[in-house]
């Protein structure tokens, strides 16, 4: 009888066996949690290659921004002579050549704004604070963002941990006006109830408030179209 009472249980050499897997699993698990929910490890800036960069630099020139703002500072370009000659097209012009005496006209003007992730999520690299902080996501008819938010010290109970929040908004346009939908906010992987979103989750916010005078009137009587597709965004203004 004592035999079989053996046989069936665990010796002293499997009992140890199970008590170190077992504060293994738990120190690994542990160790998962506080490293993704507590201390979450920070984005890695988006790199555009050579080619992606020219065709960035160029989208932000059409749109009069100059991407290298700080080396134009310290490399001053002296602005050119005016020209009866047709001048260049703006996203092939530096800030010193756009600088010239020219009537307005918005004959022949692109009203077509378009950026893909990479570029967007490039652009944020150039801002310390958000570098590591905010990812963009586009997929079809949704833009999705994720956000590290650190903690002062001080903060009750959390002080010195990172919250990580994600949100996607959905964007498209239907029926002569964009549709911008809110799918919805989490907070620790958590999903925020509706309730504490106001009731706005999968509430179509153009449809909602821009009945009257105000922001959201206004943004959807300036927008022809809008477009989200895997990896990219295309707004086309009116005029």
């Amino acid at each position: 009888m004592a035999r079989s009472r053996r046989v069936a249980g665990f010796s002293g050499l499997q009992v140890l066996g199970i008590v170190a897997l077992t504060i293994a699993l738990t120190a690994g698990l542990t160790w998962w949690i506080a490293r993704t929910y507590l201390w979450p490890t920070a984005f890695e800036p988006v790199m555009l290659s050579e080619s992606e960069q020219v065709r960035l630099d160029s989208k932000l020139r059409a749109l009069g921004i100059d991407p290298s703002a700080s080396g134009a500072a310290s490399h001053p370009t002296p602005p050119p002579a005016v020209s009866a000659r047709r001048p260049a097209p703006a996203r092939d012009e530096t800030p010193s050549e756009w600088l010239r005496p020219e009537p307005y006209a918005e004959s022949g003007a692109t009203r077509e704004v378009g950026l893909t992730e990479r570029e967007l999520n490039a652009l944020l690299a150039r801002d310390p604070d958000l570098a590591e902080r905010l990812a963009i996501d586009l997929s079809d008819d949704l833009a999705s963002a994720r956000l590290l938010v650190p903690l002062d010290p001080d903060f009750p109970i959390l002080g010195g941990r990172t919250l990580r929040i994600a949100a996607g908004l959905g964007l498209s346009y239907s029926e002569g006006r964009p549709v911008v939908i809110l799918r919805g906010v989490s907070l620790m992987g958590v999903p925020i109830p509706n309730a504490w979103l106001g009731n706005l989750k999968n509430v179509d916010l153009v449809r909602e408030f821009g009945g009257g005078e105000g922001f959201w009137k206004t943004l959807a009587q300036g927008i022809e179209d809008v477009r989200v597709r895997d990896g990219e965004l295309t707004i086309h203004l009116r005029e």
